[in-house]
Formats: C-alpha cells, sequence, structure tokens
C-alpha cells in the first residue's frame, strides 16, 4: 500500500532519510519521469516542508527529470540533495537565494522584486560548483548572524503588536527550531510567520474563530480562497495556509528593513563570479492575484523595465530567472524579448516553499518556454563542467571564445547530458 504524505515525510525529514529514499524508490509507485524540470525548489534549510532529501523524492514523485536547490543565504543542503537526486536518478543543480543591495545604484529608491523593501533585490547564484558550495556556505554565514539580530527585534514588534491578544513568541523557543539554523541553515521571515501562524492557532482556534479574529479583532481583508482555508478545521495545511495570509498582509507592521545583512549587488556578482556561479536578477513582475498566496496585489518592475534589464546586463549579471506560471504572457514575452536584446541567459524555476504548490510548472510545458528545458540541462551541465575544471564553465573566457554566440553555447552545454 502507497504511504500516505505524512508518512512518506516523516521518513525522508528524519533521520537516516537518504537510506530510507532509497528503499522508498524501491517500493513506491512512481510515475514514469517526464520532461517537466524544477530548479528553484526551497527545503528546511532556509523554509519549506521538505529536507534536500524529500524535496527530491517529491520531484521524482512529480515525474519530474531534474531537480533544483535554491535556499536562502544558504546552500548546506547540497550534499545531501546532490546524494539523493543520485540515487534517484535525477539530473541535479544547486544554488542560492540572496538579497542584494541597489543603494548605491539608480534604482535605490525603487521597489524591485522584493515585497517588503525597496533598494533591495532577490537574486540567485545558479549552478555552483560542487567543490565550492560549502566554501560559499561559510563566506554566508556572518549575514546569516546579521540577520538573526533582525529577527530578534522583528519577534519583539511582532509581540509588541500582538501581545494584547495573548499571542507572543520567542525567537530561541519558538523560531529557531523551525529551522536548520545549526547546521548551517537560515532563518527568515518565513519562520517568524510560521511561528506566528502556530500561535494564533493556539491561542485563538481553527476556523471560523480564527477568520473572526482576523476580521473582527485585527480588522484585516482575507481572501475568499484563504478564509475558505481557514474555515476548514481539518485542513492538514492550516498554518501555511495562515502563513500565506500573514506574509501579504501582516508582515508590514513587523517587519523591518534589512541592511547590514545585504551585501551589494557588485560584492555578490564579484562573489559568484569567483566560485563559478551564475547571477540571476530574480523576475517578479507586478502581481495581480498572487500565484503563492503569499503576496497582495502590487506593482514592482514593470514600469522601468527596460531600464531595469539593460543596467543588470552591464552591472555583470549573466541571467534572468522566471516563472512561466507567475506571469502574463505578455509580461513573459516582453521579458524575455529584452533577455535576448541584453544577451541574458533565460533559466526558469517553480519556487517550492509550501506544500500546496505542484512541483510541476505546467505553464513551462506550452512549447513557447521549449528553450527552458534546454537552458536546465545547460545549467547541469555548466554544474559538472565547472565542478571538474573552472575554466569550463558556461560563461569562463575558455567557452565564450569557443562559442561566442550564447544561444549556441546552450544548445553545446545541454547535448552534453
Amino acid at each position: 500500500m502507497a504511504k500516505t504524505r505524512e508518512e512518506l515525510l516523516a521518513l525522508l525529514n528524519g533521520e537516516n532519510a537518504l537510506e530510507n529514499l532509497k528503499k522508498l524508490l524501491e517500493s513506491e509507485p512512481l510515475p514514469p519521469v517526464a520532461r517537466d524540470v524544477n530548479n528553484h525548489i526551497h527545503t528546511t534549510y532556509s523554509f519549506s516542508p521538505y529536507s534536500p532529501t524529500a524535496a527530491v523524492f517529491f520531484a521524482r514523485a512529480a515525474g519530474l527529470c531534474t531537480c533544483g536547490l535554491m535556499d536562502h543565504d544558504s546552500i548546506a543542503g547540497a550534499e545531501e540533495f546532490l546524494a539523493a537526486a543520485e540515487a534517484a536518478h535525477m539530473g541535479a543543480t544547486i544554488g542560492m537565494e540572496c538579497r542584494a543591495s541597489f543603494a548605491d545604484t539608480p534604482f535605490g529608491d525603487r521597489k524591485l522584486n522584493n515585497p517588503d523593501q525597496k533598494g533591495v533585490a532577490y537574486m540567485t547564484l545558479h549552478g555552483v560548483p560542487h567543490d565550492r558550495a560549502a566554501e560559499l556556505n561559510a563566506i554566508y554565514a556572518p549575514y546569516r548572524e546579521k540577520r538573526n539580530v533582525r529577527n530578534r527585534r522583528m519577534v519583539d514588534a511582532i509581540n509588541g503588536m500582538m501581545g494584547k491578544y495573548g499571542i507572543t513568541i520567542d525567537f530561541d523557543r519558538d523560531v529557531l527550531p523551525l529551522s536548520n539554523f545549526a547546521k548551517g541553515g537560515s532563518v527568515t521571515e518565513r519562520h517568524l510567520s510560521s511561528a506566528l501562524a502556530y500561535r494564533m492557532i493556539d491561542v485563538i482556534g481553527k476556523g471560523e474563530k480564527l477568520v473572526k479574529f482576523i476580521k473582527e479583532e485585527l480588522q484585516l481583508p482575507i481572501s475568499g480562497k484563504i478564509e475558505g482555508f481557514l474555515l476548514d478545521e481539518a485542513n492538514p495545511h492550516m498554518m501555511y495556509d495562515l502563513l500565506g495570509w500573514i506574509k501579504s498582509q501582516l508582515i508590514s507592521r513587523f517587519y523591518i528593513d534589512a541592511t547590514d545583512e545585504c551585501p551589494d549587488v557588485r560584492e555578490l556578482l564579484a562573489l559568484s563570479d569567483s566560485i563559478g556561479a551564475i547571477s540571476a536578477y530574480a523576475y517578479l513582475g507586478d502581481v495581480g492575484d498572487s500565484v503563492t498566496g503569499d503576496k497582495r496585489a502590487q506593482k514592482f518592475e514593470d514600469d522601468f523595465l527596460d531600464e531595469l534589464v539593460e543596467y543588470v546586463a552591464k552591472l555583470g549579471y549573466r541571467a534572468i530567472t522566471y516563472m512561466p506560471s507567475r506571469n502574463t504572457r505578455a509580461q513573459l514575452r516582453r521579458l524575455r524579448a529584452l533577455c535576448e536584446k541584453h544577451n541574458l541567459f533565460q533559466i526558469s524555476g517553480e519556487d517550492i516553499n509550501q506544500p500546496r504548490q505542484s512541483f510541476v510548472c505546467e505553464a513551462q510545458r506550452d512549447p513557447e518556454f521549449a528553450n527552458l528545458y534546454e537552458a536546465t540541462w545547460a545549467l547541469i551541465a555548466h554544474e559538472r563542467r565547472a565542478t571538474a575544471d573552472p575554466e569550463d564553465g558556461l560563461f569562463s573566457g575558455k567557452s565564450v571564445r569557443q562559442w561566442p554566440d550564447l544561444n549556441a553555447r546552450v544548445r553545446a552545454f545541454a547535448s552534453c547530458r
């Protein structure tokens, strides 16, 4: 009999995860491998229901042929992720998501792709050579420490706001245990929001009591979809649904701007190049109905996208990463044309950090996005080749001389699978 999702997570999120994975791959019925790929899967080393091993298993269970690690301010899960992918006979790529300060740029006072703060942008370091992952994680240790200083201040802000309702959390007791910080992982706003969500459910209760509290006590809006989820007291994803609401409606009331934990964008680009990774600006685009359920409708880069893409290309970014399911076709066609104009590699990834999200990006199956499959295999080849020889990566001088045209280079690397 096939195991339930909860039983699978218990096996794959605990001790002996890799051995349990190998047994499950032999015993659990899994669909045939399809063409689907995903280069942006978060794990418990930032925030996710999935350990690196569990992330690989659920990616394989969804029929994916490749999977990509992408944690915030951490790449500590890389070794486990790669071992699990090898056991599952899947292509794999590893990377890290981080925040770059654009304060000293023409975009310092603009909202880029960060819903919480102007002048700070999310970026990704894709295709990290395997022998440089531990070094990258060590470099980021001080930034994770600095982030926790701000996290503690935000916990104080949460308690100042929610204490009058009998709802308080403690950073060491309630937040840190939700993370893998002790193993080199990061603590993010999602961990704070998760701790708050658990505490709200404990104090207020579930279902109608919780919805009434949000509407009448906090007097904040809640979408019909999320309200429906929260009214269902048997909802197994209750905490994640409440967390999504906190991220979209409440976080602005306790968020404190990140400063010294966000390196200057030029520093991060130099770091990416020095370790042989592929730096990518993470396009968000103006949001209507948030796909992930944790972003309110608001405007981001679209009003100045032409100017921004030209600037990041000149600054030294190698790529743009985007999710075909998140944006309209008009948004994506404009973005893709700008990538072609400015010779930027295109990378896709479906941002996985909560259980309702599908590992499969069905929007990417449109033939219009066929290049994104080729790009994934090129990314995997880059990682393998750059691990063996730093001069053999996708953007190394040697490769650029051999294939001056980016599209030709991507095709050549993708054929190496």
